[in-house]
């Protein structure tokens, strides 16, 4: 095996890894700020009928982060061409957004605000989905889960704004 070779081989190691790595810190970082508030301010507030039991949402959004991850993988390890780097600009506002939400609604508990951050998410995921598919049709595919969930948190997120 060439040097080249293997420092390619090293470099999509190390994108393998910290393209799993970054979603997963963050999604560690933003439970750390919300658990706090769930015993307190969270178990406080009228719920909808359709709430998911808590421990559902650490599984869920641990499979997310990692397909997430996947994905990016997917994207970063592409050519740089220009939609390459449109794809990568709009995975790091999504992450931003995604990693605001938790503060918003659980920190601040600013539900309104919190509405408005997820209904953005919801938009730029969805650009992002339609980005990843023009690069790679899998690295699309397996955000189809987290694209789900929000819209589904979006609408949690509304109920919570509407009842309290």
């Amino acid at each position: 095996m060439t040097i080249r070779k293997k420092r390619n081989m090293f470099r999509s190691i190390f994108k393998f890894f910290a393209a799993l790595f970054v979603p997963l810190a963050l999604g560690y970082i933003a439970g750390q700020y919300t658990s706090a508030a769930v015993p307190t301010w969270f178990a406080s507030l009228n719920k909808p009928s359709f709430d998911p039991p808590g421990w559902m949402f650490g599984p869920v959004w641990t499979l997310i982060y990692i397909l997430m991850g996947l994905s990016f993988f997917h994207i970063w390890i592409k050519p740089r061409i220009k939609e390459r780097t449109v794809a990568k600009i709009i995975y790091l506002i999504q992450l931003a957004l995604n990693f605001a939400w938790s503060f918003l609604f659980f920190y601040y508990q600013d539900i309104g605000l919190a509405l408005i951050d997820i209904i953005v998410l919801d938009i730029i995921v969805a650009i992002m989905l339609v980005k990843f598919y023009q690069l790679k049709p899998t690295a699309a595919y397996l955000n189809i889960p987290y694209f789900l969930w929000i819209l589904f948190a979006t609408v949690l997120n509304a109920a919570y704004y509407f009842l309290n």
